[in-house]
């Protein structure tokens, strides 16, 4: 069975911050998230506390949107019964992301939709609802079902994305681009301290290699779904790569000298993404990829275009 979440906004979500800011109700709100549904009788016995001060704390927990109501024949009559909305509440300092300039393109690829791959396992692909097709199979990369992927992992190989050229499309040469991923190493279990060496390529050019840390499992991943046993991958970090005119970049540190001039864009009406653990490498330690639904930070692969003005 899946959590049932909640991101919090500190800044935003300020009637949920105080309605969590009893202990009374923070204990009422636990022990409903326990429950298939509890009348205020049973809540006030489970508490001590009077039935008016359970009825008192159960309104603004409803008003704050974490307990919903509904009514249920009794004995004798009707009696309201009252059901936890969430059963995870995370509050999270992670800012909104700006909305983008005009002279930024933005797309979102679903982690399955990749159009072309060759791993070696361990290997597998899973939903947000279990594993796609049998695990260490390097065929169950290509199961229809891949479109439903969250979470894919290898130990070497690649999978490749094809993202639509959209600058090209409106007419506009690119400056920069983008690459945006939750991912991490692969080892079986996890272990923090294990290097692993991941190559980017855009449109069959090489960009750098970036050396993930390790493979993380030291706490469940804020969106990683609860049947995903704890012994696995529950996060990776988010990095950023990009390539402009001064060479290519992971979160601002240099990997490499080629630029954008190399990857040919303007000429392409897509633009070929490879994702890829070399079994040569100095660090053939395999990749974790997070998609939606999955990990830290609940997205897919965000491909940003920066076109000159």
């Amino acid at each position: 069975m899946n959590s049932n979440f909640l991101v919090i906004d500190p800044e935003k979500d300020l009637v949920a911050i105080k309605a969590l800011s009893s202990l009374p109700r923070i204990k009422l709100l636990k022990e409903l998230s326990k429950q298939t549904g509890m009348n205020v009788n049973e809540l006030a016995r489970f508490s001590g506390l009077p039935q008016s001060s359970v009825s008192a704390h159960l309104q603004v927990l409803e008003k704050a949107g974490l307990v919903r109501t509904e009514m249920q024949k009794a004995r004798k009559g009707n009696q309201k019964i009252c059901f936890a909305v969430y059963d995870e509440l995370v509050v999270t300092f992670i800012p909104a992301r700006p909305a983008l300039s005009s002279d930024l393109i933005e797309v979102s690829m679903p982690l399955g939709l990749y159009t072309n791959n060759a791993v070696t396992g361990p290997c597998g692909i899973c939903s947000v609802h279990g594993i796609i097709g049998l695990l260490d199979v390097p065929e169950t990369f290509i199961d229809p079902e891949r479109m439903k992927t969250s979470l894919l992992w290898f130990t070497s190989g690649f999978v490749e994305y094809q993202f639509p050229n959209n600058a090209k499309l409106r007419g506009s040469n690119i400056d920069a681009i983008e690459i945006v991923m939750e991912v991490s190493s692969e080892v079986p279990g996890t272990l923090s301290n294990w290097p692993s060496d991941i190559v980017l390529s855009v449109n069959g050019t090489e960009i750098g290699v970036w050396t993930s840390p390790g493979d993380y499992g030291d706490r469940r991943g804020t969106f990683t779904p609860d049947w995903w046993k704890l012994k696995g991958s529950q996060y990776g970090m988010l990095k950023t790569w990009s390539v402009g005119t001064g060479g290519s970049f992971v979160d601002g540190h240099k990997i490499s000298d080629v630029n954008i001039g190399d990857l040919a864009l303007d000429a392409h009406r897509s633009i070929r993404l490879r994702i890829e653990v070399k079994a040569e490498g100095r660090h053939p330690g395999g990749i974790n990829i997070f998609g939606r639904g999955f990990g830290n930070y609940d997205q897919d692969i965000i491909m940003r275009l920066k076109t000159k003005q």
